[in-house]
């Protein structure tokens, strides 16, 4: 590409990551822009406190967010909410959860992640020139053993080079949308995506405890991009702040994060069908719910009492699992009927996967 074609002079691009995926296409963006010789600065949104002012147009602004939910996190729509109106033009690059069968690469979801992102963006006043996913290795260890090394470096390798066609063609202030290509799955899955906004999510983050092999290092409370972690009792505690980004249990130096399948999917069980159903058919049988009522609206009444009860049921059935961890063989018990406790269930940060690279 001839410098002479390039449209910005300057380059500012903010990040949210978790294992690191989106930092990856943020870094690799401005590092690709800096060989063009354009000036090129990457943030992390969560970090960023600094007033923000609307730059001119010789300024590209970009934003590297991971998928949540089929959705965009918390605080990357917070921070895009936040932010001043302009009328520079910008990038939207979501990360998904991509896999690899044999030599196919095979893409995530999206769902509202970038829909939603672009929609405030241009409510704003600005211009979206680029609008695409990035399929980086899949790493919600907690639902899923993280992906094989010799994978996520070659997922790596491909998408290194799909962010330099990227960058190439946007630094020429030529449209990129491949997004618009996954609209109607995205749509498919936005009932989805706003469940887990509203509801999921809180769920999640209470899934997280600290095993035995926990020694109190507070790496986990130090690097929470969120702030989510706090010490009770004298271990890690998770508030429903969390945003389930994975980054606790890939970088704990010892493994000592886990996810405590065997507690947590009764207990959910428990709060968002039985015991919802239950107090649902005890309404109607002493007559609380008329019988019309009760026949035409059953969803409806049911998710009205699922919601209060299951949240106030999860919040109780959390806190007793952090006081039941503080005995010694029942930590043991859940630590051991957890998956990610073992070593073929994988963790997965990309700094691993960059070293091989190189």
């Amino acid at each position: 590409m001839n410098l002479a074609e390039i449209k910005y002079q300057k380059l500012i691009v903010w990040y949210f990551s978790g294992t690191g995926n989106a930092r990856f296409a943020a870094e690799s963006i401005a590092g690709n822009a800096r060989e063009k010789e354009v000036n090129s600065l990457v943030f992390n949104l969560a970090e960023h406190n600094e007033k923000i002012t609307s730059p001119g147009k010789e300024t590209l602004l970009g934003f590297c967010f991971p998928t949540h939910g089929f959705n965009a996190s918390p605080i990357v729509l917070k921070f895009l909410w936040n932010f001043p109106k302009g009328n520079s033009d910008v990038f939207l690059l979501n990360t998904r959860a991509g896999l690899k069968l044999s030599k196919l690469h095979i893409p995530g979801i999206g769902g509202l992640a970038l829909w939603i992102t672009a929609l405030i963006l241009v409510f704003k006043g600005y211009r979206v020139i680029g609008f695409r996913p990035l399929d980086m290795p899949s790493n919600w260890i907690s639902l899923h053993p993280g992906v094989r090394n010799k994978v996520a470096s070659s997922i790596h390798k491909h998408c290194t080079q799909t962010l330099k066609n990227f960058t190439n063609r946007i630094l020429q202030g030529k449209r990129v949308l491949n997004g618009f290509l996954w609209l109607p799955i995205d749509l498919l899955v936005s009932p989805i995506s706003l469940g887990y906004y509203w509801f999921g999510r809180f769920a999640l983050a209470k899934s997280f405890f600290a095993s035995s092999a926990c020694n109190n290092c507070n790496l986990c409370i130090e690097e929470c991009p969120v702030n989510a972690i706090l010490e009770k009792d004298g271990r890690p505690f998770w508030t429903f702040k969390c945003e389930s980004c994975m980054h606790c249990m890939n970088v704990c130096p010892h493994r000592a994060i886990e996810t405590a399948h065997a507690y947590l999917f009764p207990l959910w069980w428990l709060a968002f069908s039985l015991l919802p159903y239950w107090i649902m058919k005890e309404l109607y049988r002493f007559g609380y719910i008329p019988g019309d009522f009760y026949q035409q609206y059953f969803d409806l009444i049911f998710y009205a009492i699922m919601i209060p009860v299951g949240f106030v049921l999860m919040f109780l059935g959390y806190e007793l699992l952090h006081w039941l961890l503080g005995f010694k063989s029942i930590n043991k018990f859940i630590t051991y009927t957890s998956l990610t406790h073992y070593s073929w269930w994988r963790r997965y940060l990309v700094e691993r996967h960059k070293k091989k690279m190189i």
